[in-house]
């Protein structure tokens, strides 16, 4: 799936991925929302995509700069320190859905697999 077009669970889960996160399924009887599923079957929500409380520390971890250049989009511009400084760019309808397209594609590249169940 191109990087640009993730949303929801699945951003969340690329997210998760990029921080290594041990990712296991959605919450039960939660719909389009991505859960962290421990060995002892706990589970907590994780939006970094939707809640400032997960992705905000990542927008400030890795330095995201986010504009408003238009009515309905937001843009966000980030680099990859470990790939000779490469910058990404990637929009988004919100600051932090923008922004975790721009981490998810600085750390996994402009197409991402994602699991089935998450389409």
């Amino acid at each position: 799936m191109k990087t640009s077009e993730l949303n929801g669970a699945a951003l969340d889960w690329a997210v998760a991925k990029c921080e290594g996160l041990l990712c296991f399924g959605y919450a039960a009887n939660v719909v389009d929302r991505f859960a962290l599923i421990d060995s002892d079957d706990h589970w907590e929500l994780f939006e970094p995509s939707r809640e400032w409380e997960c992705g905000g520390p990542i927008i400030e971890r890795e330095v995201i700069s986010l504009i408003h250049p238009k009515y309905d989009c937001w843009t966000a511009h980030c680099y990859d320190k470990t790939l000779d400084d490469e910058s990404y760019t990637l929009d988004g309808p919100t600051p932090l859905i923008a922004a975790m397209r721009c981490y998810v594609a600085s750390k996994l590249g402009d197409e991402v697999e994602i699991p089935e169940e998450l389409k």
